[in-house]
């Protein structure tokens, strides 16, 4: 199974269990106070950028299958825009997260999924997960799960449990690894399937490219 296809299968799944994350967002208890500090340090090392490009490898591994599924492409996370994956391999097809929606096209440009906010309301909350995650918004992170981690001179590290009970029973964690920029994502899904993604020579740009400003419309 491709990134693009954990991710529409888990922002589907997540829409229903982010029911009670939705309506607790805003009060979530803040972190606490080492929990603060690591994030402080944290968000010194982290890349400010409105905009990093890069590529990435996925290795899914699925419970009762013993070979590891394998993909890659290229991604773009804008600040505020949302986030371009492009599956090129084992099969091309591109999933756009935006704040509001989510959709997907095939190798040919046809839709083939579309989520809007507006149809599915918690979508919103659970394309801020996803957007916070891939991006290291740490205030985001924190807000949605308990962090614990460590930094040190080569680079951080941070592991994430779901505050909400109802999202856990989905996502058992998330570990994040980088420097300037997020290097590594583990996700380890609560029935056993686990999925690594590694980040390759991401790039900071001040603005969106033209043919990349067109996917976010």
């Amino acid at each position: 199974m491709s990134f693009i296809a954990w991710t529409k299968r888990t922002a589907l799944v997540a829409a229903v269990c982010a029911l009670a994350l939705s309506a607790t967002a805003q009060t979530a208890p803040p972190a606490a106070p080492a929990a603060q500090d690591l994030l402080a340090q944290v968000r010194q090392r982290v890349h400010d950028a409105p905009v990093v490009r890069g590529g990435f490898e996925q290795l899914k591994t699925v419970k009762g299958f013993k070979q590891p599924l394998r993909s890659g492409g290229d991604f773009i996370v804008a600040r505020g825009k949302g986030i371009v994956w492009h599956v090129l391999r084992p099969f091309e097809s591109t999933l756009v997260v935006r704040p509001d929606s989510l959709q997907s096209r095939g190798s040919d440009g046809k839709l083939t999924t579309q989520m809007r906010a507006q149809d599915e309301p918690v979508l919103r909350t659970v394309n801020a997960m996803l957007f916070a995650v891939m991006s290291a918004n740490l205030a985001e992170l924190a807000q949605h799960f308990e962090v614990t981690g460590q930094v040190a001179a080569k680079g951080w590290s941070l592991h994430l449990v779901p505050r909400d009970p109802t999202l856990a029973q989905w996502l058992a964690s998330v570990e994040l690894q980088g420097n300037q920029f997020v290097q590594e994502v583990k996700l380890q899904e609560a029935r056993g399937d686990a999925s690594v993604i590694r980040i390759l020579t991401p790039v900071a740009e001040n603005a969106l490219r033209p043919q990349d400003a067109a996917q976010f419309e």
